[in-house]
């Protein structure tokens, strides 16, 4: 299974792609995708350049499953919907072609990966170093987006079991046509 690993940002956006053959995982590939060369105003073009660069790095790789990270809240609300809007192109570049798309947050990122939430960029950059056998640290970006990716591999086959020894039930109230809830 090929697993592509998404770091969403609006200034740089990391990628990563690894191979998983039972507990076994392969570095695949990894970078970045920047928006740092158009203006910082214009948001069309800088969220175009995302989504292209994540269509491009899914034909190229073709994964079978991505995994993006969840946006929090900073002190900032203006900084969340951007990185929140930057995320959404992320995604939507993903899911275009029906490719199934996993969700996890920093801290369970970072708990898979390093064994705590609070590890510093630096510890999860050694730990996935580590993990996939790389001659040299991968950039931060990348390294997350590659963390992502084997928090997926990791996590993603138990989530996937216990969905089916569950019966998980669609919510009903507060839903509209087309499945829609507000």
């Amino acid at each position: 299974m090929r697993i592509l690993g998404i770091d969403p940002g609006l200034q740089t956006t990391g990628f990563g792609v690894v191979d998983v053959d039972g507990p076994a995982l392969a570095y695949v590939a990894s970078g970045t995708i920047t928006t740092t060369h158009l203006a910082r105003g214009d948001l069309p073009a800088r969220l175009k350049v995302l989504f292209d660069g994540i269509a491009e790095v899914r034909e190229r790789y073709r994964p079978d499953a991505a995994s993006v990270e969840i946006v929090f809240v900073n002190t900032n609300p203006q900084s969340t919907l951007l990185l929140g809007q930057a995320r959404g192109a992320c995604v939507t570049a993903l899911v275009a072609c029906d490719l199934p798309v996993a969700e996890y947050t920093a801290v369970q990122m970072k708990r898979a990966i390093a064994g705590h939430g609070q590890a510093a960029k630096a510890q999860v950059q050694a730990m996935v170093q580590r993990l996939l056998k790389l001659p040299g640290v991968p950039g931060p970006d990348a390294a997350d987006a590659l963390g992502l990716a084997i928090t997926h591999a990791h996590a993603g086959a138990s989530i996937a079991r216990l969905a089916q020894a569950t019966t998980t039930a669609r919510r009903t109230s507060g839903m509209y046509r087309a499945g829609r809830t507000y």
